[in-house]
């Protein structure tokens, strides 16, 4: 069985990232924490392939490949993000992986600074027994989705960006008679009420 971990986030630009925080924080805070919670999670990926052996793979916006290795180096594969929306993008990485023999494939964003290894490596456990795999996100949406199979219709006609998008892909799923495994709720950092939160963990992390 080949697995692969996909990380969807973006090259830090001023003024590009986290853009529904800097009307609270300004462009350059918002770019820091971006970065912060995106090499965060780069951590936790590391940990997670001292347990499995797994492919990480960066799908990217912004930026280049020469850039992203600049910035979290070269034990990753890097890859532009390709589609319209947020569904076509995680629609092309999912289909790219299997394409690509992958039979156990997890796809994340940086946005989710309370899922840990422990958490992925149960996702791709729970792969074994399921065909679905995902997490809800307290705002609505998901901060995880996981697959051992690939269908369209899990990324088309949905909100995005909105409190929908998990009841709706689930929805979708059960109607395309997928077996679904539900992981804990946990917290997007996407709003300005979440940045003390951020602020906390982000200290926690560099103690």
């Amino acid at each position: 069985m080949k697995k692969k971990l996909i990380i969807f986030t973006r090259y830090p630009e001023i003024g590009k990232t986290k853009t529904r925080l800097i009307p609270a924080i300004g462009a350059e805070k918002a770019c820091f924490f971006h970065k912060s919670m995106t090499e965060m999670t780069v951590k936790k990926a590391d940990k997670l392939k001292e347990k499995v052996d797994v492919d990480v793979s960066f799908y990217f916006a912004g930026g280049n490949q020469t850039l992203m290795k600049a910035w979290l180096g070269n034990n990753y594969n890097y890859y532009p993000q390709n589609g319209d929306n947020l569904g076509e993008k995680m629609y092309s990485a999912f289909a790219d992986s299997f394409k690509n023999n992958f039979s156990h494939v997890v796809l994340i964003g940086t946005d989710c600074i309370d899922l840990d290894e422990n958490i992925l490596n149960d996702t791709f456990n729970q792969l074994n027994f399921y065909d679905l795999v995902i997490g809800k996100a307290e705002d609505g949406g998901y901060y995880l989705i996981a697959l051992k199979q690939l269908k369209k219709e899990l990324f088309t006609n949905i909100k995005w960006g909105t409190d929908s998008v998990f009841e709706t892909t689930v929805e979708t799923a059960s109607q395309l008679k997928y077996s679904i495994y539900q992981l804990p709720t946990l917290r997007d950092i996407d709003r300005p009420e979440d940045l003390q939160y951020l602020e906390s963990k982000i200290i926690s992390e560099e103690k």
